[in-house]
């Protein structure tokens, strides 16, 4: 992203450290629904969710001789949680914890967008009815045609926003989105449950 374009708190989800404190998250509750089935001991899952900690500088040196930065990752991440890491990761695949940290990234995205939208809302609609008798030239076609007031442009770009709010919701809703199916999404060597 171009800063002088970015809006800094979009910005941020799209930077590394939200990425990988994104990818932990999926990692801890992967191993936190295996816990739960007994497939990974007390001890051990415990270790994993206080221990799991990332440092994106570490992880960035380990890619450029591993050439995989979900492995680069994992080995960090291994590193902090020790022996109990054998656990992480188990039947999924790299677009299993990016494919869905990406839904999240997108997610939190929109939602900042809809917070922004709501009050662009608010604001029109004030505006709507502060210049609902003030008159202007109405257009049709690219010049000037009837007169009608500054309320009413008001009114109808608020009309519009309306709608543009629904469709975000919809999409909204469309990438949230996750999947734990493992390699080549056959759940050969994870269980559906995992998923859900």
């Amino acid at each position: 992203m171009i800063d002088r374009y970015s809006n800094p708190e979009i910005a941020k989800i799209w930077e590394l450290e939200n990425k990988f404190k994104i990818w932990t998250e999926i990692e801890i509750l992967a191993c936190e629904a295996r816990f739960k089935r007994g497939e990974i001991p007390e001890s051990d899952f415990f270790q994993i969710k206080n221990n799991a900690k990332f440092d994106v500088d570490e992880i960035l040196k380990l890619e450029e001789t591993l050439q995989h930065d979900v492995i680069a990752y994992l080995t960090n991440l291994g590193s902090y949680i020790g022996e109990a890491s054998r656990h992480v990761h188990y039947g999924l695949t790299s677009s299993d914890i990016g494919d869905t940290a990406l839904c999240i990234q997108m997610v939190q995205a929109i939602d900042l967008i809809i917070s922004r939208v709501n009050t662009l809302l608010e604001t029109v609609a004030e505006k709507a009815k502060e210049y609902r008798a003030l008159p202007c030239i109405g257009r049709s076609h690219g010049i000037h045609a009837e007169p009608m007031t500054l309320g009413l442009k008001f009114a109808l770009f608020f009309a519009e926003m309306k709608r543009n709010l629904e469709r975000l919701k919809n999409a909204r809703k469309e990438i949230a989105v996750g999947k734990f199916s493992g390699a080549v999404g056959t759940y050969s060597n994870i269980d559906p449950e995992i998923e859900k």
